[in-house]
């Protein structure tokens, strides 16, 4: 059974599980699911689960001699706190992944859902006597109506070792269209891009601490590979990944590092539902004051006011 850790609020809701303390749902206040997770989700022990928001540490992809994207995606995370906005898990060395990397370290993870939207920061501790050197990854997979429809921007110009070509290095051009496989790393990537989904809505993405941006989807041929995501799921996902993957990182003995990747919707539905639940808090917090109900009234239509022309916070 896979347990998970769940956080409401007026900006969406998201669910964690203790395994790999992987997020894997991000509704937002509309109820559209933005983050893609196959829908018959398969817990095999030892195995990472596919879709959300895997944690990869201390190794991206197969750049090293540890197993695939690292140790963490497979072992369970604890809670270390709730608030209404935030859930704070983390994870530390134990034997079994000293046996494969011998070194002392915590791992700290916070999810955010506020007006800003969503953010997931990591903050590495090393524990060790000795310097650390580490790749890893927030592995984002966003869910779209429409991959073949959706536009990256922000990327052109920018150099990318494209993993789908032997790791050849190219120049992209224009905003990123998506095909068929793409896997492609932008090392020293800007820190702010957008994902168009095609529909109206679209997704602003920015990151902090990790140098790097890889995007990646699978096409159609590989999907068909896979034995835990249907084959068609290809053109409803679109991993946008926040990375030290170019180069690795080095964090001194007791020293820290932190990286992190936020993601906000742009959509007229969502917005104007925070508006509205924005509203009905400071009517709820006027009426639970005992307010007249003439005084109560006047509030209740500048916060109306306020709400129809932006004022109040919204994503």
């Amino acid at each position: 059974t896979l347990h998970t850790f769940q956080l409401k609020n007026r900006f969406g809701q998201l669910h964690v599980a203790e395994y790999g303390g992987q997020l894997l749902h991000w509704q937002c206040p509309a109820g559209i699911e933005r983050l893609y997770t196959p829908e018959q989700l398969q817990l095999v022990q030892e195995r990472a689960l596919r879709g959300g928001v895997p944690v990869c540490f201390p190794q991206f992809s197969g750049r090293g001699d540890l197993p695939k994207h690292g140790l963490v995606r497979t072992r369970p995370w604890k809670l270390q706190g709730q608030t209404e906005s935030a859930l704070i898990l983390a994870i530390e060395d134990d034997e079994h992944t000293r046996a494969l990397w011998p070194y002392a370290f915590s791992l700290v993870q916070t999810l955010v859902l506020d007006a800003d939207g969503l953010s997931i920061s990591l903050d590495f501790h090393n524990r060790s006597d000795q310097p650390l050197v580490f790749t890893g990854a927030l592995h984002t997979y966003l869910r779209v109506p429409d991959v073949t429809a959706c536009t990256l921007h922000g990327l052109n110009g920018c150099v990318y070792e494209d993993a789908a070509d032997d790791g050849r290095y190219k120049n992209q051009q224009g905003n990123l269209f998506i095909n068929g496989e793409v896997d492609r790393v932008f090392a020293e990537a800007p820190k702010r891009l957008r994902l168009n989904y095609g529909n109206g809505e679209s997704l602003a993405i920015s990151q902090g601490g990790f140098a790097d941006t890889v995007v990646w989807c699978p096409g159609p041929e590989l999907a068909a590979s896979f034995s835990d995501m249907p084959a068609a799921d290809w053109q409803r996902m679109l991993c946008v990944e926040a990375a030290a993957a170019a180069q690795p990182v080095t964090v001194l003995a007791d020293g820290h590092w932190q990286g992190w990747q936020k993601l906000r919707v742009l959509s007229a539905a969502d917005r104007q539902i925070i508006a509205d639940r924005g509203v009905q808090s400071v009517i709820q917090c006027f009426a639970d004051q005992g307010m007249p109900d003439r005084y109560f009234q006047h509030r209740r239509n500048h916060a109306e006011k306020r709400a129809q022309i932006g004022l109040v916070q919204i994503v």
